[in-house]
Formats: structure tokens, C-alpha cells, sequence
């Protein structure tokens, strides 16, 4: 049934509509037409019913959360916080929101968002649009809690580098209070500067002097994410120290700068299709290294239910999605959910866990 809604409802419908935008215009309109839906509560209830998908195999507890299923929605669909209430009813085991910053941004110049059908990609160079995180704060006070919500910070474009720590302290002070897990996002390549931070040196000062500002203990648990363009000794380093700083798990990975199948690529950061040999490389490469001391949640170029997969045998314990939900629809998370319980069923595992880092 929900095949031929997908078939019908998006692939004949609202997708061919939005593909005729332009991408970030796309986006708002998908954005308000979410924003209308949260004060229809009978609409909001008959979508939970067509496109959540509930198994008790699929339950997991990472970092002592406990998830309903391992699919998330990447931060850099919901910049601005308001869409969580609606993504909440929409399949997802847990929604990621941001990046907010200290500051209120707004981006970098448009055209910044581009989209290439053929290649199931992005390219984006956003630059961290959001409200800043006193208004994320006050528009999350006013939501119902209703699924598990990450915050992904990052630093303001304004503040020095040499700042990075009150900034991304100010976030997390604003915001960890309506949080479950806590985001720190160095490896966006649209910031200026950011990406210097993901030496282990500079993230040892800033991951240490951010868990001071914020008391001496991070609240909640407290996540990296890195990028695919990060050479392996590198991460290595960084991996290696995760304990030490209390680290509960790492994101891998954000948007890559090799857009080496493009002949004059725009600027700005690849997601999507292509991206996922090298996301999935660094899942499999880290797996290796942390052996389940720290969890892993695999993200950049899942566009199938058979790449998620892929993802959570390589070592992810959750996964998240954006392009290939773009690409895919409102269908894809149950989508997802549903291969993944076959794929248990089929073998005869108990629990998603048994499945994750299964090919090593």
C-alpha cells in the first residue's frame, strides 16, 4: 500500500513539483507546507500512521538513549528548529536540528544550494543559516517533546577562531536543557577556518575548554562530527583520544570537497550518492579502531535501504539521512526500517546491535 502512495503521492506528484524549483526554494516550500501540518492534528496523526514503522527489533540504546529505530534525519534540514514538531510523526527514530550557532546568520550569498538529479547529489555552501541559539531556544520551549532531538552546533561566522570555545559554550548552555545529545560540527567546509579545528590539538583545547565553560561535565551526550576529507592519521589521532575527553560518540561524516566527477562543480560541500564509498570507508576505517567503545552514526549517501544497510554492518550503530531523503521522500525512513527488520528476521538476530560492524 504505502508503495503505491509513494508512487503516486511523491514520484508522480510532489516530487516532480518541487524538482521544477529551484533547490532552497524547494526546501521553504516543503518547510512551510510542515509548518501548516503541525496545527492539523488529524493530519498529523494520519501521517504518523502511513509513514512510521514500528518494530521491537528495531529499538536500540546508544550512548544510554534509548531509540526507537536507527534512522535520523541529519542536521541541515531543520536549521531553524520549527520543523521538528512534524518530523517527529514522520518515521524517524531521531531528528538532529541545526546548525545553530551563537549568532543569528544568514548564509552565505545565494544561488548555495544545488541539486543534480542524475548523480542523486547535492552540493550546498549554506554557510550556517539559522536564527542563533537564543531564538532555537525560544522556539523549542514552546514545542512538545515528542521525538529523541540532537542539537548540532557550530561556530558563528563573526567570532574568531581563536573564540570558538565561548561560542559553541553559549549554544550548548541555551540549548542541551530540550536536548537528548549534543552535536559539535568542526567539519562543515562553508565556515571559514572551521575545519582547522579537527586537528587533535585544537580539538583537544576547544572540546576541553567548551566542557569547562559549560561546568566540568557535559550534560548530555556529547557527539563529534567529522569530515570524509580528514586523512586517516588524522582521524586516527582524534579517535584514539575520544575517551580521554569524554566523547560519546562520532558522526561520520559531513560533506566532502572532492567533487572530482563534476567538470566545473560549483562551490561548497558534496552530499548524496557519491559521497557514500568514502562515508562508508570511514565508518568501516573507525569501526576498526573503536571496536564499540564509542558508537558511530554513518551519514553521507545513504539513498537506498540496501546502503543502509551497508552502513550499519560496516560499524554504525545509527544512521542518518538528507539527500537521499530528498531524492527518495517522506516514504524513505519506513522504508528503511522495514528492510532492515527483514534483514534481522531473515538471519535470525535478536537485535539491531547484533547486525552493527557485522562484516568485520
Amino acid at each position: 500500500m504505502n508503495a503505491i502512495l509513494k508512487y503516486i503521492a511523491y514520484e508522480k506528484g510532489l516530487k516532480p513539483l518541487l524538482f521544477q524549483l529551484q533547490p532552497e526554494t524547494a526546501h521553504e516550500f516543503a518547510a512551510s507546507s510542515l509548518k501548516i501540518a503541525e496545527g492539523l492534528p488529524l493530519f498529523k496523526h494520519a501521517i504518523k500512521s502511513i509513514l512510521d514503522y514500528h518494530h521491537p527489533i528495531l529499538e536500540t540504546e546508544v550512548s544510554g538513549i534509548k531509540f526507537p529505530n536507527p534512522v535520523g534525519m541529519a542536521a541541515g534540514f531543520d536549521k531553524t528548529a520549527e520543523l521538528y514538531p512534524m518530523l517527529s510523526y514522520m518515521g524517524f527514530g531521531h531528528i538532529e536540528i541545526g546548525t545553530i550557532t551563537k549568532f543569528a546568520q544568514a548564509g552565505n550569498e545565494p544561488p548555495r544550494l544545488f541539486r543534480f538529479p542524475e548523480k542523486e547529489a547535492l552540493i550546498n555552501r549554506m554557510g550556517f543559516n539559522n536564527p542563533g541559539a537564543d531564538q532555537a531556544m525560544q522556539t523549542i520551549q514552546a514545542q512538545k517533546k515528542i521525538a529523541i532531538r540532537g542539537v548540532n552546533a557550530g561556530k558563528s561566522k563573526i567570532t574568531p577562531l581563536e573564540d570558538s570555545i565561548q561560542d559553541y559554550s553559549y549554544t550548548f548552555k541555551k540549548l542541551l536543557p530540550f536536548c537528548d545529545y549534543a552535536v559539535m560540527n568542526v567539519s562543515s567546509p562553508n565556515t571559514p577556518g572551521l575545519r582547522s579545528l579537527q586537528s587533535v590539538k585544537e580539538l583537544e583545547k576547544l572540546v576541553i575548554g567548551v566542557k569547562q565553560e559549560i561546568g566540568g561535565v557535559f550534560p548530555k551526550p556529547f557527539f563529534l562530527k567529522f569530515a570524509p576529507d580528514l586523512a586517516f592519521e588524522d582521524l586516527d589521532a582524534n579517535l584514539e583520544a575520544l575517551p580521554d575527553w569524554g566523547i560519546q560518540g562520532v558522526i561520520l561524516t559531513n560533506t566532502t570537497l572532492d567533487k572530482s566527477i563534476f567538470p566545473n562543480p560549483p562551490e561548497g560541500g558534496l552530499s548524496g550518492f557519491p559521497l557514500f564509498e568514502k562515508s562508508l570507508s570511514y565508518v568501516r576505517h573507525s569501526y576498526k579502531i573503536l571496536r564499540g567503545k564509542i558508537p558511530i552514526v554513518g551519514v553521507g549517501g545513504i539513498t537506498s535501504p540496501q546502503r543502509a544497510e551497508a552502513m550499519i554492518r560496516a560499524g554504525a550503530n545509527l544512521i542518518q539521512i538528507y539527500t537521499g531523503y530528498i531524492f527518495n521522500g517522506p516514504f524513505f525512513p519506513s522504508e528503511i526500517c522495514k528492510h532492515l527488520q527483514k534483514v534481522l528476521s531473515k538471519e535470525g538476530l535478536l537485535s539491531l546491535s547484533d547486525l552493527v560492524g557485522s562484516d568485520h
